[in-house]
């Protein structure tokens, strides 16, 4: 035998409202807990702040952010590696024209009368003044990579230039020891390089790790064409482990050091090493 479905009753209007007073009861507690939590972490919010921009600086910043950089550093350097490569792309993939920081490039550069003026070097002498023309006899390399603005963006660009390792091998720096100088022998080159635009405006200090990485050029091509004066004509960097800001434009100067040189952004507050 079937039986007949049951037919559903309309709920008691008591117990209805007394529902409904229990749900907006709860509601009006959930938001003045919500108020009080929001406020609570907007105050705390706001003392952390004021402790934080209130600490002795350290090299232009609070402490504790100085301890933030250091432990960034830290971090990207023992990630670094001579054999960790940037990806690289098909020359097709190459992405739009993206023009960004202009510091140290006020005036359009004569490119006849431009010259790199390059200092520590193992023999000794005065700074020496190289033209183009001896970037462009070193071994050409072309790559095509991705391009990182701190910022955020990115885009990929082929560059042609020349490795740093082999402007080295041709122009050596002196050593820590007063030796013969190898490429070998890491532990015996000076500990730093640093570049600067021709009017000084723009400087940066590199580590040498990264400059020995094989994919640290010296360009004086981008996409196919000689750099243009805002890309940073006629010699700029690419270091494809470090971020743009790095990437020095318009090289005037290379000097090589064993005590950390000054670089531009982190007299600023930034990170030194800007490591990828």
């Amino acid at each position: 035998m079937v039986s007949a479905p049951e037919v559903p009753t309309a709920p008691d209007p008591s117990e209805l409202e007394e529902w409904n007073c229990q749900v907006r009861r709860r509601m009006r507690h959930q938001s003045r807990r919500s108020f009080l939590l929001w406020g609570a972490g907007l105050a705390a919010g706001a003392g952390a702040f004021e402790w934080l921009t209130t600490r002795p600086a350290t090299g232009g910043v609070p402490w504790p952010l100085r301890k933030t950089l250091e432990l960034n550093e830290r971090l990207a350097r023992g990630l670094f590696s001579e054999h960790r490569l940037s990806r690289t792309f098909d020359p097709k993939q190459v992405g739009p024209d993206r023009v960004n920081g202009d510091i140290g490039l006020d005036e359009d550069v004569d490119f006849a009368a431009w010259k790199l003026r390059v200092e520590g070097l193992a023999s000794g002498s005065g700074p020496l003044m190289l033209g183009l023309g001896a970037i462009r006899k070193l071994p050409r390399v072309e790559m095509t990579t991705e391009f990182k603005c701190i910022e955020g963006w990115s885009v990929i660009v082929q560059w042609a230039g020349a490795r740093f390792t082999d402007f080295m091998k041709t122009y050596p720096p002196l050593t820590r020891s007063g030796g013969a100088f190898s490429l070998s022998r890491t532990e015996d080159l000076p500990a730093y390089v640093s570049m600067a635009t021709p009017d000084e405006g723009y400087y940066v200090g590199l580590d040498m790790e990264s400059m020995l990485h094989p994919q640290t050029l010296l360009c004086y091509e981008r996409n196919g064409a000689p750099l243009s004066q805002e890309h940073g004509a006629p010699l700029r960097l690419v270091a494809t482990l470090k971020y743009g800001v790095k990437n020095i434009k318009r090289i005037g100067s290379i000097r090589y050091s064993n005590k950390r040189p000054a670089d531009y952004w982190a007299e600023r507050g930034y990170d030194w090493y800007v490591g990828l």
